[in-house]
């Protein structure tokens, strides 16, 4: 009896004990437990260590407040007169007094300029522009970028230089023999693939021309051809719009890309003709469009998509579009 309740205790112990069973003792009466003390915490463990005295040192100047570490963005005409915070940006721009009805905004690559009646006190003048901050703030950073990306595509005007035309690279050559106002010629696919151009652009200077002659002889062939495109492309659309053109003239502006009168005169950016044919055919078919609305009112828009649906995506591809610096 004594073995086989042995073995059951055997069967039940969390720690088994060796192979061998020991000998059978005398159970003795266990004594009786003690009640277990509560546990206390140390206070080692849980409290925070204090810290030790230390003796003071020197005291520096006080830290510069977080504004003046970091300095808000900016944006400053070279001719300022006037600053303002928008956005949480301080823009410093160019203000003048002019003969003119409302206040005007313009934003070019130099920054803004704003132009108000004289009769209209300063701070409608600055209520104003609270009013249009988003868009002016907008504007800038556009005309920031666009400017970066413009230095980047700086053309080093000498045999070899690439610049866009037509939304695709063009490769100028010196050579002697050539025309003298210059040969434009467009290479064939497999031509194109191994010139790594689309274009190439043949002067008749020699390989010592100055960076001046090299670009002014650029500038003249790419104006001749801008002016023979864009009149190709308003007879192709005025048609489609229902109106007739009167006169085509280029334009160097800066800020704008074309303009439109009542009598039917058009001026077109000749450098639009760095950007592909469908942007192209965009500014084209807006500047016809306002010989039917002279305003960008939601008729004038509605009369755009009716011949180029997609104008906003082309229109973003005009903002964002790097031209060679002239």
């Amino acid at each position: 009896m004594n073995r086989l309740l042995q073995f059951t205790l055997d069967l039940f112990e969390r720690d088994p004990a060796p192979a061998a069973a020991p000998e059978p003792t005398k159970r003795r009466a266990a004594p009786p437990r003690r009640p277990k003390a509560a546990l206390t915490p140390d206070p080692q463990l849980f409290e925070p260590p204090r810290p030790k005295a230390t003796t003071p040192g020197p005291v520096g100047p006080p830290a510069a407040p977080l504004t003046e570490v970091i300095a808000p963005m900016s944006f400053r005409h070279p001719q300022a007169n006037r600053e303002l915070q928008l956005q949480g940006t301080w823009v410093a721009y160019r203000f003048e007094r002019a003969r003119r009805r409302s206040i005007g905004f313009v934003v070019g690559p130099e920054g803004l300029v704003v132009r108000a009646p004289r009769w209209v006190p300063q701070a409608e003048v600055d209520a104003a522009l609270r009013t249009k901050s988003a868009w002016i703030v907008r504007k800038l950073d556009e005309a920031r970028e666009r400017q970066t990306r413009q230095a980047e595509a700086s053309v080093a005007w000498a045999d070899g230089a690439e610049l866009p035309f037509l939304g695709e690279p063009l490769r100028v050559r010196l050579q002697p023999g050539a025309l003298a106002g210059g040969r434009l010629h467009s290479l064939p696919p497999e031509a194109a693939a191994e010139q790594g151009v689309r274009h190439l652009l043949s002067l008749g200077l020699p390989p010592q021309a100055e960076a001046s002659q090299i670009k002014d002889a650029v500038q003249a062939c790419l104006m001749r051809e801008a002016k023979a495109l864009f009149a190709q492309r308003l007879d192709h659309y005025a048609p489609q719009l229902g109106v007739q053109w009167k006169k085509l003239a280029l334009s160097n502006a800066s800020t704008r890309w074309g303009s439109a009168r009542i009598d039917g005169s058009i001026r077109l950016n000749w450098r639009l003709i760095h950007f592909s044919l469908p942007v192209i055919d965009y500014v084209v078919v807006h500047e016809l469009a306002h010989l039917r609305v002279m305003d960008h009112s939601p008729r004038f828009w509605d009369t755009v998509a009716a011949v180029v649906p997609d104008h906003a995506e082309r229109r973003q591809q005009l903002r964002l579009g790097a031209l060679p610096r002239w």
